[in-house]
C-alpha cells in the first residue's frame, strides 16, 4: 500500500500520514487549504544534574552511528561533529510524516536517556525529514481510548521525558510540525526552522485539545492571544512567522537547517557541560515560576557555579588571556 497524499497550492504535494506504527497507508487524494485543513488533519488514522538519517548536508566523516545495542525501528541515532560531541535523532517514519506513535515516543525517550549517560555528548539535535519534523501524534492508536484509559495507563507519559532531559536539545524543524509536531519542538531547549516549516495545533478539528503542551508553551512563547487563535482554528504559522513570534529563533534555508543546528550544537560544546546544564535550568525556571522566584533561583545557581573547578578555570583562562580547558567538574 502506498502513502496517500494531499494536493498544495503551487503545484506542492506531501503525502499524509498513514498514522499506525507499520508502513502499511491507504491511498487517497485530498485538497488541501486553510480552509479544508480541519478535515485533512481529521482524516489521519495518527530534571539540578543528575550527571556531570542524518541530512546529505552532514559530511559523512563527521558522523558514525551510535553503538547502543538498541534497534530502532521509528528513528535513527548519530553522533556527529568535529569532535564526536553533538548527537542527532532523526524521526524516521517517512511514510507517515513522522506521525508520532507510541513506539517513536518511546524510541526517542530510550535515546534521550542514553545521550544523557554519555559523557562524550554535549548537546542532541532532534530532527525529521525535508517534509515533516512531525506532522502529529498518531490518532489511530488513541481513537478508542477511554478516560479511564487515558488516567491508569499516564498516557503520554513518554513524552515528558524531552522537556526533562539535561542536556540542551535543538529541534531541527523542517515541514510540518503539527499537534504533537508542534509540541514536541517546543518541549525543546531551541528551535531552528527550515524557511518551509509550518507550525500549528489543529487538535480543535478532531474534538479535543492539544495535550503535551500545546496550550501552554505556545501560550508562554506566543501570547494568549495568539495562541488562542492557533488553537481554536487550527490554522498554522509559517516558519518566518514563527521566528517572528519568538517560537523559533532562527529560520534557515531547508537544505542547511541539519547543518545549522549542529553547528549551534557544536558552539553549545565548546562551553562546560556542568555549567551549560545549570544554565539551561535556570533559564527553564525563568519560563515557568515568577520573576522574584526565579532571580533568587538565578543567584543561587550563580553562587553555586563558584564550587566547580570550571568557574575557576574560565574566569582564570580570560584574565590570562588564554583558551578555557574546562573539565566539566
Amino acid at each position: 500500500m502506498r502513502a496517500s497524499c494531499l494536493k498544495i497550492p503551487a503545484n506542492h504535494t506531501v503525502p499524509i500520514a498513514p498514522h499506525y506504527c507499520s508502513s502499511a497507508p491507504s491511498p487517497a487524494t485530498i485538497s488541501f487549504n486553510m480552509a479544508n485543513f480541519a478535515k485533512i488533519f481529521a482524516s489521519r488514522a495518527q530534571n539540578v544534574l543528575q550527571t556531570a538519517g542524518r541530512q546529505p548536508q552532514v559530511a559523512a566523516r563527521f558522523s558514525r552511528s551510535v553503538s547502543s545495542g538498541s534497534n530502532w525501528e521509528f528513528i535513527k541515532t548519530d553522533v556527529t561533529g568535529e569532535k564526536k560531541n553533538v548527537a542527532v535523532i532523526t524521526l524516521n517514519r517517512p511514510k507517515a510524516l513522522n506521525a508520532l506513535c507510541n513506539g517513536l515516543m518511546k524510541e526517542i525517550s530510550t535515546a534521550l536517556q542514553q545521550f544523557s549517560k554519555d559523557k562524550s555528548i554535549a548537546a542532541i539535535v532532534l530532527t525529521g525529514s525535508e517534509k515533516a519534523f512531525a506532522a502529529g501524534a498518531d490518532i489511530k492508536e488513541m481513537v478508542e481510548n477511554t478516560y479511564s484509559q487515558c488516567i491508569q495507563g499516564n498516557f503520554l507519559n513518554d513524552w515528558v521525558e524531552v522537556a526533562r532531559t539535561q542536556k540542551p536539545i535543538i529541534a531541527a524543524v523542517n515541514g510540518y510540525a503539527l499537534g504533537g509536531g508542534c509540541e514536541l519542538a517546543m518541549m525543546c531547549d531551541i528551535i531552528y526552522a527550515g524557511d518551509k516549516a509550518k507550525f500549528g495545533q489543529p487538535e480543535i478539528a478532531l474534538g479535543t485539545i492539544p495535550g503535551a503542551g500545546g496550550t501552554q508553551r505556545l501560550t508562554r512563547v506566543v501570547g494568549k492571544s495568539k495562541a488562542m487563535e492557533m488553537c481554536l482554528t487550527g490554522n498554522m504559522i509559517s516558519a518566518q512567522e514563527a521566528e517572528k513570534l519568538g517560537l523559533a529563533s532562527k529560520v534557515v534555508p531547508a537544505d542547511q537547517l541539519l547543518a545549522e543546528a549542529i553547528k549551534l550544537a557544536e558552539k553549545i560544546g565548546t562551553h562546560s557541560s556542568l555549567i551549560v546544564q545549570l544554565c539551561k535550568e535556570s533559564v527553564n525556571t525563568a519560563y515557568e515560576t515568577t520573576l522574584q522566584e526565579g532571580l533568587k533561583f538565578e543567584r543561587r545557581t550563580f553562587h553555586a557555579t563558584f564550587s566547580t573547578a570550571d568557574r575557576k578555570e574560565g574566569m582564570t583562562a580570560f584574565a590570562e588571556k588564554r583558551p578555557a580547558n574546562f573539565t566539566n567538574e
